[in-house]
This record gives C-alpha cells, sequence and structure tokens, in this order.
C-alpha cells in the first residue's frame, strides 16, 4: 500500500497488485477488480503485463484505460488457450505464446513517408478513404488533415455531416482524386476499437460507392 497525496496536501489511499498469467490468478483477478471498484481506493492492477487503474468517485462510464486494458489482456488469455487453438488449427508447436502488440520484431523502417505511393494509386484512378477519430491523441484528425492538404486536392464536396441510426457519426468531405475524408465522433486511434457500429456503416457506404 503506497500513500499518495492529492493536491490540498490530504493523503489519499493507494493500493498497488501484480499477478502472475495463472488461470488461478486470472480468476482472483476478477474477484479482486470486482471488490476494489466498489471500494475507496486509487488502485493500480497489475496481470500479464497489463496495468489497469482507476481512481475512486469517477462518474459515468469506466475509464479508458480499465475498460479497455481489461479486454487487452482478456484477448491474451483467449488466445492462448489450447481449445481456441485447436479451433483455428494451430498446430501444437509451431507457434509460441500470442501477443497481443509486438515491438520486437525485427524490421527496417525505408519508407518514411506513404505521400508518393498514395499519389500513384490516385492518379490511376483508385478510389481511398481516410478517416480519423476525433478523440485520437496519437495522430489526431487535424494532423490527417494537414496530410492531405499537402496532396493538394481540390474539394468537391465540402464538409458536412454523416450520420448512423439518426445521431451524428462524424463529418466528412470529398475530394478529386476519387479521396474521402471522414471523422469518426468519439472514437479513439484505433476508431473502429471505440466506434465499431459507426465505422462499418463508414466503410459500408464507401466500399458500395455510395455518399457517407
Amino acid at each position: 500500500m503506497e500513500m499518495l497525496r492529492e493536491k490540498s496536501g490530504k493523503p489519499l489511499k493507494m493500493a498497488k497488485f501484480s499477478l502472475s498469467c495463472g488461470a488461478s490468478d486470472f480468476v482472483y483477478f476478477g474477484v479482486l477488480l470486482s471488490h476494489l471498484l466498489l471500494s475507496q481506493f486509487f488502485f493500480q492492477l497489475t496481470w500479464c503485463g497489463s496495468t489497469v487503474q482507476f481512481l475512486p468517485g469517477f462518474e459515468g462510464p469506466l475509464p479508458f484505460v480499465l475498460e479497455t486494458g481489461y479486454v487487452y489482456f482478456l484477448s491474451v488469455y483467449w488466445a492462448n488457450d489450447d481449445n481456441v487453438r485447436r479451433a483455428l488449427h494451430i498446430r501444437k508447436g509451431s507457434i509460441g505464446k500470442w501477443h497481443r502488440c509486438t515491438f520486437n520484431i525485427p524490421n527496417k523502417r525505408d519508407i518514411p513517408s506513404s505521400f508518393e505511393y498514395h499519389v500513384i494509386l490516385s492518379r490511376k484512378g483508385i478510389r481511398s478513404l481516410i478517416y480519423s477519430g476525433d478523440h485520437d491523441m496519437t495522430i489526431p484528425f487535424l494532423a490527417t488533415q494537414a496530410w492531405i492538404r499537402s496532396l493538394n486536392y481540390s474539394i468537391v464536396d465540402d464538409w458536412r455531416q454523416w450520420r448512423t441510426n439518426g445521431q451524428v457519426a462524424g463529418y466528412t468531405r470529398t475530394y478529386s482524386n476519387r479521396m474521402t475524408f471522414a471523422t469518426v465522433k468519439g472514437g479513439g486511434h484505433t476508431a473502429p476499437e471505440y466506434r465499431p457500429e459507426e465505422c462499418f456503416a463508414m466503410y459500408s457506404r464507401w466500399i458500395s460507392n455510395k455518399a457517407l
């Protein structure tokens, strides 16, 4: 147990836990998590290398770091289950443990920009859909717009809302060279993860050559 202090100087209780990747620990984690959410502790919980945090007094949906972190390490447990591997026809011993994100694959970064490749493809008349979640703090939609401006394409249809189920799902603009840009309202860096229904509607319309 660690003691933190708020800006006012008042002590804030913080609990830290770290568990291994065993199945029994996974069950224990679920029980522990349910109790901690009802407590008045700020807690940090690590399981299988994934860490989730929660601050008591938070109102509304669970903080994203907790909501998605839970799904992320569940996916690791699921994908490495023997029954799942058999269902996926993965031959035993042919592949090691599955990791959701692997950053240690040897690679060489020899393509610093996709700009020239996009230009070549667009000149051949190939359609493109460029989209950004408007909550993406990794590559903000403003950065995507700056990249689009560098292409110097003329605007065919200026900013307008696009909708799903009668609700605004984002904003879109179409350009010459058959390019469509769209924002996804409430979408993060991986927009379909945050807004699956909206992204499915967006892609379905675009692939069917319909206006968003």
